[in-house]
């Protein structure tokens, strides 16, 4: 939520929002692009709306879809960067995999329970990509936030972080997160920096790549 309304307030000219949800009374407490007029609405729709109160003059674009391997290249293809604040490991490796194949920066924020974590991946051209930085997809069940709950606040403090990544991508200044993992504690209100690089044995920007084509299961 943060994450979309400061680029449009920013003036980034056009903007691409995927997500096949509708507004519910439970996202409120952290979603707070909706309110509880728009309960029951399409995300991507009340998202599009508050963005355009904002400011006007960007286009938003509204993908009211789950992201899926299908048509993923060709979407990404028509922006200069992704950003990715989805809540589950199989988006978050799907994108990963689209970006490095499409060449696109890929600003990453995620949240869980009290702590959160920020990182720009652009492996093809340099530094590791997310999978290089976690390993193969897990397999475990439960490993959305709907599942082990999070921290109210926390999507405003990783999402403005990373509205800020975007902004420093776009503009081409300061210091990126290429090749730096950033970790929040919350409870501990503190954050600590972590030094990445690309693993050889990747299987997706790795010597011998595995991964070679977009799939939702990889």
């Amino acid at each position: 939520s943060p994450l979309l309304m400061y680029l449009a307030a920013a003036g980034v000219g056009r903007i691409g929002v995927i997500d096949d949800d509708r507004v519910d009374l439970s996202n409120l407490q952290r979603q707070v692009i909706h309110d509880t007029a728009a309960i029951g609405r399409t995300k991507v729709d009340s998202a599009a709306a508050r963005m355009a109160a904002l400011n006007p003059e960007v286009r938003v674009d509204t993908h009211a879809r789950r992201l899926s391997a299908e048509g993923l290249l060709d979407l990404i293809g028509q922006y200069d960067l992704v950003a990715d604040g989805s809540d589950n490991f199989a988006t978050r490796y799907l994108l990963n995999d689209a970006c490095y194949l499409a060449r696109r920066p890929l600003v990453s924020a995620a949240i869980m329970r009290t702590d959160g974590q920020l990182a720009t991946f652009r492996a093809f051209e340099r530094g590791p990509c997310y999978r290089c930085v976690f390993g193969p997809q897990p397999t475990e069940a439960k490993q959305a936030c709907a599942d082990v709950g999070v921290l109210a606040v926390l999507p405003g403090v990783l999402g403005t972080l990373q509205a800020t990544e975007v902004l420093k991508e776009i503009l081409g200044v300061g210091d990126g997160l290429t090749g730096r993992l950033l970790l929040y504690d919350a409870l501990g209100a503190s954050f600590r920096s972590i030094a990445t690089r690309p693993d050889p044995a990747c299987d997706l920007c790795g010597e011998s790549p595995r991964i070679t084509a977009l799939d939702d299961a990889a």
